[in-house]
């Protein structure tokens, strides 16, 4: 099992907790701190699928003015995760 304690920059949310398998899947996700629901449901949609997949499809997502956002620091702590 692959784990990461990632601290985010330029979000609400402050870190993120990740496990992913043997086969690169998302098996554990986690943020502390930002909009409750929203992440929950980014949680819930992600859990189960390839780490890969989920970093192509959330890489680049800003939050208003913000150059980047949950969604986007999520893609970048999988990155440093080597997916």
């Amino acid at each position: 099992m692959n784990h990461l304690e990632y601290m985010t920059e330029g979000t609400c949310s402050r870190s993120i907790t990740i496990d992913v398998d043997e086969n690169g899947i998302i098996r554990d996700l986690s943020f502390f701190g930002g909009c409750n629901g929203n992440l929950k449901g980014i949680c819930a949609l992600a859990i189960g699928k390839k780490a890969s997949d989920i970093k192509q499809t959330l890489k680049g997502i800003t939050c208003g003015m913000k150059p980047t956002s949950c969604p986007d620091q999520l893609a970048k702590a999988l990155e440093e995760m080597g997916y």
